[in-house]
């Protein structure tokens, strides 16, 4: 399986969008995506890229698998 990298937040809310989501929605202090009656909690956008850790911990939240995210 490919490693993964770094990504922005663009281009984490484009594949969240091709898995399924739905958003992002504003929710309190931190944007939100929908999927069915999944809510995944977003980080705030920044200057720099979501990191590798950051990124793993918002897949596992999402239940999406690497061999899913990469095929995205």
């Amino acid at each position: 399986m490919p490693k993964f990298l770094a990504i922005s937040h663009a281009e984490l809310i484009r594949k969240l969008r091709k898995a399924g989501f739905e958003g992002p929605f504003p929710g309190g202090k931190h944007l939100f995506m929908l999927r069915g009656d999944q809510r995944l909690t977003l980080p705030n956008p920044h200057l720099g890229d979501i990191s590798v850790a950051l990124l793993q911990r918002i897949l596992r939240q999402a239940g999406i698998e690497g061999d899913q995210w990469h095929g995205l």
